[in-house]
């Protein structure tokens, strides 16, 4: 009867043991650590970087929903970085014992100091340091990345920021996916129909700050003759200075769009059930401004 009772106690000592869960290999141990933000509420969107001594990644994910990380690594010394946007990264070192847990327990992360906004006035994008880029599927397989070589845009800065306007013009002529006949196609009545429709064109004039470093800019994007509603998801980078001194902003942001919304289809290819470029197509913008002449 003891042993029965001795045998169970030890089996809920081993389940609530926060190596129970964990399959641990040999010669492994465990690292864990818990984001806290300075009210000591959890950073549910932390994310974790493992680097060994020499700086080599390791392991990284994102926390759980009580800003939790844990994962096993090889027995040895870690780094550790932890960061979360509006947040200042903590990075510690620590050693991981062979079958035994290493934990950093909570750390509080400070709210960092949000980056200095570019004054009013007329900026224009530096199209030199700028690139529009897209990624696109390929009849359901490989990824097709491309970009637009030539486009300009002006970015009017108000005070406050959020009352500020943009209107960005995009040669859809310049479309460039490395694929001369791919691209001539791209360019034809089939997909974008540069002849008829020579501009992409978009223009904001509603910039929401989502907190730290992160807005979103909503307008209308016009495209193959339709116009849409677009958000774009966007992270400020800061002010910096160029070459020749000059001040320069940088951001960059993201946005997905839907064909079908803009009627960009290869209708021969669709009638004979051959989805030649995916359903969705995803824009990626690096984009540095410099205030104009």
């Amino acid at each position: 009867m003891i042993g029965r009772w001795l045998g169970s106690r030890t089996n809920r000592v081993q389940r609530t043991s926060p190596l129970a869960a964990v399959l641990m290999p040999p010669s492994a141990g465990v690292l864990a650590c818990r984001a806290l933000d300075p009210v000591n509420e959890p950073v549910r969107h932390a994310e974790f970087a493992v680097t060994d001594t020499m700086g080599r990644p390791v392991v990284s994910g994102g926390a759980d929903p009580f800003g939790s990380f844990m994962t096993t690594v090889p027995a040895g010394e870690y780094r550790l970085a932890v960061s979360a946007e509006g947040y200042t990264p903590y990075r510690a070192t620590t050693q991981v014992a062979e079958n035994s847990l290493a934990s950093l327990g909570d750390v509080t992360l400070q709210v960092a100091r949000p980056a200095e906004l570019p004054g009013p006035g007329d900026w224009e994008i530096e199209s030199a340091h700028s690139s529009i880029g897209f990624t696109a599927r390929h009849i359901g397989l490989a990824r097709i990345h491309g970009q637009f070589k030539s486009f300009a845009g002006v970015i009017r800065i108000s005070e406050p920021v959020e009352h500020s306007a943009m209107h960005v013009v995009i040669d859809a002529a310049s479309i460039d996916t490395n694929m001369r006949m791919r691209d001539d196609h791209l360019r034809s009545a089939d997909f974008l129909d540069v002849a008829k429709f020579p501009t992409l064109e978009f223009y904001s004039d509603r910039f929401v700050h989502k907190g730290g470093n992160r807005w979103a800019v909503t307008g209308a994007l016009s495209l193959h003759g339709v116009t849409r509603t677009v958000t774009l998801d966007t992270e400020y980078l800061g002010l910096g200075n160029g070459m020749e001194g000059e001040v320069r902003a940088a951001c960059r942001a993201t946005t997905e769009l839907h064909r079908d919304d803009f009627t960009v289809s290869w209708q021969t290819m669709l009638a004979r059930g051959i989805a030649v470029v995916g359903p969705s197509i995803k824009v990626d913008l690096d984009v540095q401004v410099v205030r104009k002449g």
